[in-house]
């Protein structure tokens, strides 16, 4: 058992992490924000953002993969540290770029700090806390992704600048970053601590129930090689789709194929993105009570029905479809990530989570694109039907992972 000073110390340092998850959103959605102002300033066209978001994209990709092994090599809390360091001279070097040219260079170290400390993150909350934490972790980044605009707005409204903005939201990730400096040595603290509390907190695995039995998984060099890792690559590709698909393209759908103002499509799809923040906030409650298994397939129904009231006639129902999607897709993402370490084995859980990031990012940055080539050269009423298709591929993915992991929990004599 963790001593009251040791739990008030897990607790103490778990807010930093939280706090650090509300940091990593932030930025997400400042480029999108700001854009229309920046574009003028800097003389640039309309769609260099999306070049902007493929460099950023293509920079977490790469640290991602790489991600692993760093952690395996520095310690989370240093990678942490150094990727917040990244992010934050990154921003602050958006807020004195002269030109676009410096914008594109910039977007590398802030693509690389930001994959790198979302991994790792990811990688460490899986491993040393449990599934609540995960699914309020996430709904952190939904708070900063939602703070990254109002700060941009107000300096926008309040400074009439752009820049001023980036500059605030480089100082509080340099303020993180003196936090995680003043806090280094409890990383691994933490984690032994942790280590010690799950072997005496171990049972016996006849004591065990059917769903949290799992065949011992030895490590290996090359984790693709390992049964249900591939599939579940699969399905985090299309979790992520179909998030950034809908988000992209939700207001484009509405407009172009509901009739409806720009505005009000753009209220809609915030009620989207909410029911994914509020979803994970719920579900974190939820966890406590039912296993993220039920949970990740249940958020696949839900998102199923709701991407089906997307094809309906009544307008109530189609826009209580977005929301339900949202509320669906909430308890998948931060789910399948906490399983990684029971499913995949603890060491090599590191190097996975890497990739699963890797993979996700994929997902977002060049899925969404693909459907808007296929609306451009079709119509754009073919949104709810590709929303459904990627959804129907993730649970498809997701369910031969569990057949594959019943498959190998019988062959190693355990009852179920």
């Amino acid at each position: 058992m963790l001593s009251r000073r040791s739990v008030a110390v897990a607790t103490m340092f778990l807010g930093i992490i939280y706090l650090a998850f509300i940091s990593l959103g932030i930025p997400d959605s400042l480029l999108g924000s700001a854009w229309p102002v920046i574009r003028p300033d800097m003389g640039a066209s309309f769609g260099f953002a999306g070049i902007l978001s493929m460099v950023v994209a293509g920079g977490t990709i790469v640290s991602s993969l790489v991600s692993g092994s760093l952690v395996q090599r520095l310690g989370t809390g240093k990678i942490t540290l150094i990727s917040c360091c990244l992010t934050a001279g990154a921003l602050l070097g958006f807020s004195m770029a002269p030109s676009i040219f410096w914008l594109v260079l910039l977007a590398i170290p802030l693509g690389l700090g930001g994959g790198a400390i979302d991994a790792a993150l990811n990688h460490y909350v899986a491993e040393n806390y449990k599934a609540h934490h995960m699914n309020w972790l996430h709904c952190f980044w939904g708070v900063g992704a939602t703070l990254g605009p109002i700060i941009m707005s107000f300096y926008m409204v309040k400074h009439n600048s752009w820049r001023d903005g980036y500059t605030a939201v480089s100082m509080i990730q340099f303020t993180l970053a003196i936090v995680l400096l003043v806090t280094l040595p409890l990383w691994k603290r933490i984690a032994v601590s942790r280590e010690h509390e799950r072997l005496d907190s171990m049972i016996p695995q006849d004591q065990v129930g059917p769903e949290l039995k799992q065949p011992a998984i030895s490590s290996k060099a090359n984790v693709l090689q390992i049964k249900g890792v591939k599939q579940t690559l699969i399905a985090f590709l299309f979790y992520c789709g179909v998030e950034s698909t809908v988000g992209l393209w939700g207001t484009s759908y509405l407009v172009g194929a509901r009739n409806m103002t720009a505005e009000t499509a753009a209220g809609w799809i915030s009620l989207y993105y909410g029911g994914i923040t509020m979803g994970r906030l719920i579900t974190g409650f939820i966890t406590l009570k039912i296993n993220n298994r039920v949970l990740i397939r249940c958020g696949q129904i839900i998102a199923i029905a709701g991407g089906g009231m997307l094809l309906l006639p009544l307008p109530q129902l189609f826009l209580v479809g977005l929301i339900l999607i949202g509320l669906g897709l909430a308890p998948i993402y931060p789910g399948l990530l906490h399983e990684t370490p029971t499913r995949f084995g603890r060491d090599n859980s590191a190097k996975l989570m890497g990739y699963q990031m890797a993979v996700a990012y994929t997902g977002t940055t060049f899925l969404p694109p693909l459907f808007g080539l296929l609306a451009a050269q079709t119509t754009i009423h073919a949104f709810p039907f590709i929303v459904i298709a990627f959804i129907i591929l993730m649970m498809m993915s997701a369910e031969k992972v569990n057949h594959i992991l019943n498959n190998q929990t019988k062959s190693t004599g355990i009852n179920c």
